[in-house]
């Protein structure tokens, strides 16, 4: 993404029960950068993480009284998808740095090769070359 194009109006989020911890971790094994972190100490009230080819998610610490958390999202429970140009060196990265596999590298029937794996909070990273299909002209 260059420094004129539009910023991503999606962005998927997540709470963790050790935030900077979380922060490195994906920072290390998948590449992601990190753009922004907000908190004292190991408090995490907002972060930002860019993804290289753009987007990004957004992540925070889990509040430990849930009767006052607008946001209450449970550590662990995050799922998404994420384009890579290189799954087979990702792979590499992300095993070596201890994520935990849940799919092989594989090539699926729709063009796309792909990996699945979990991040020590147990949230679940699909990567892939499969981009996603245009948009239909309106």
């Amino acid at each position: 993404m260059t420094d004129n194009a539009p910023a991503p109006q999606v962005w998927p989020s997540l709470r963790a029960t050790d935030a900077r911890a979380l922060i490195k971790f994906l920072v290390d094994a998948f590449g992601f950068e990190e753009t922004v972190v907000y908190g004292e100490g190991s408090q995490v009230d907002h972060a930002q993480l860019s993804w290289p080819l753009g987007g990004g998610i957004m992540l925070g610490s889990a509040r430990p009284d849930a009767d006052n958390d607008d946001w209450p999202l449970q550590p662990g429970s995050f799922g998404g998808y994420v384009v890579t140009d290189d799954p087979d060196a990702l792979f590499a990265r992300a095993t070596a740095a201890g994520a935990k596999v849940l799919m092989e590298l594989n090539d699926t029937d729709y063009g796309s090769r792909n990996f699945a794996v979990a991040d020590p909070e147990g949230n679940r990273w699909s990567f892939g070359t499969y981009r996603g299909e245009p948009r239909k002209a309106s």
